[in-house]
């Protein structure tokens, strides 16, 4: 069966190139060969709202075989890096079955973050993201994430393939996009960008104009929606709480 992207709900607004496009059940990944790790990870906040049901989170982090081996990360590449696999997708975002939360733990929805970014103000910004979404005046909420590397600055790696001596760069940021249409038709987004460390500053601070992320993460965003209100959208910082 061959996946069309405008079959996904998740690329209603648009989808990012890359040099793969991963489509799960519940998320769509722009995977990355030459950074060996995901370019994007564009996803619904759990999709089916109405559905109760919470599953455990499943920890069953493992490879995507569906990405060639000498472009593909693996579980020993973050063995001992003080790195955690940091998820794009968030877990949280996707537990009404098994199979769902189980996606979200492969590797190719994982990028190495430093714990006290992985498990901080990026935790932080997911749980935010998941409120909104649970607003009565919310129909749907996309997110996209991804890693931004920056040229100017020492690109530092990860793990080690015996087979082919590829190592894993480390992101100097991550960005996070969210758009959400209210049950009234209305569109509204916000935009992040963070360093990949410890922080004591707030979310707030870390806001941006949507077109700054594209030109640093040198990726288009929500490229369905044009017009001049979409535009100025893209250049407008708001409050999201």
């Amino acid at each position: 069966m061959i996946d069309l992207p405008s079959l996904k709900r998740e690329t209603r607004y648009g989808m990012p190139a890359a040099d793969q496009i991963l489509f799960n059940r519940h998320y769509v990944v722009g995977y990355s060969y030459y950074f060996r790790q995901a370019k994007w990870a564009l996803e619904i906040v759990d999709a089916n709202k109405e559905d109760i049901t919470t599953v455990a989170r499943m920890n069953n982090f493992r490879s995507d075989y569906r990405i060639p081996k000498m472009f593909r990360a693996d579980k020993q590449d973050y063995r001992g890096s003080g790195h955690d696999r940091g998820h794009l997708v968030a877990s949280a975002d996707l537990r009404d079955s098994e199979i769902q939360n189980s996606e979200t733990f492969l590797l190719s929805n994982m990028s190495p973050q430093k714990p006290q970014f992985n498990r901080g103000i990026w935790k932080s910004l997911e749980r935010e993201v998941r409120r909104l979404n649970s607003h009565s005046s919310v129909l749907e909420t996309y997110v996209i994430s991804g890693p931004i590397f920056n040229f100017g600055q020492t690109v530092s790696t990860i793990g080690m393939n015996d087979d082919n001596n590829v190592t894993l760069p480390v992101p100097h940021e991550y960005f996070k996009s969210i758009l959400v249409e209210t049950s009234s038709g209305r569109l509204k987004m916000w935009s992040f960008i963070f360093p990949n460390e410890s922080t004591d500053n707030l979310i707030d601070d870390f806001q941006v104009k949507t077109s700054i992320v594209e030109k640093k993460a040198g990726i288009l965003l929500w490229e369905r929606l044009i017009g001049p209100e979409i535009e100025n959208e893209k250049n407008k910082i708001n409050a999201i709480w």
